[in-house]
């Protein structure tokens, strides 16, 4: 009888950590996509929003890196995977600052408010670092890119979730 309650109870510890660890999995974003693969899938999305600000005189050159600039590059839900419209708008970005030695670009990951701040914020950093990862690899040097995660905190737009899962662009001269 003793062998039975404990057996019984074991069975009842399993199955009740097993619901918790469910249930605790069902209150935050899921981690399927936490590499940074930078292959091209299916999704569709606009280029690179670029925002340059120049602290010497502009120039003709200076017009074309920001005529780079369109939009944020917006990710599905819980990705971090570019799409091929971001990569072909980053490859020119990339071809443009290669040009430019001295120019810099931060990237900044942003995402929807679903999920837990830390997992935001981890989301956020893997975007910008998907984007930083994908210029390197098209020959920009990675001291020349800073990444920073804002997570929720920066919503574009609090009512279309969808527009906040982006990574944002900023593109500056150095003296």
């Amino acid at each position: 009888m003793l062998s039975s309650l404990g057996m019984n109870l074991h069975r009842s510890l399993l199955a009740l950590l097993l619901a918790l660890g469910l249930s605790g999995c069902a209150t935050t974003a899921r981690k399927t996509d936490t590499t940074t693969r930078v292959e091209r899938p299916a999704t569709p999305a606009p280029a690179a929003q670029v925002t340059v600000r120049d602290e010497g005189n502009p120039s003709t050159s200076d017009e074309a890196l920001a005529a780079l600039a369109s939009a944020p590059i917006y990710f599905t839900l819980d990705s971090a995977t570019l799409t091929p419209e971001a990569q072909d708008g980053l490859e020119r970005l990339a071809q443009a600052l290669r040009q430019r030695p001295q120019a810099r670009v931060n990237v900044s990951g942003h995402t929807c408010e679903l999920g837990t701040t830390e997992y935001n914020l981890a989301l956020g950093h893997r975007r910008a670092d998907i984007v930083r990862t994908y210029l390197v690899r098209l020959g920009v040097e990675p001291q020349r890119i800073a990444v920073v995660s804002y997570g929720e905190e920066k919503p574009m737009d609090e009512h279309a979730l969808e527009k906040n899962r982006r990574a944002e662009l900023s593109v500056r001269q150095a003296e």
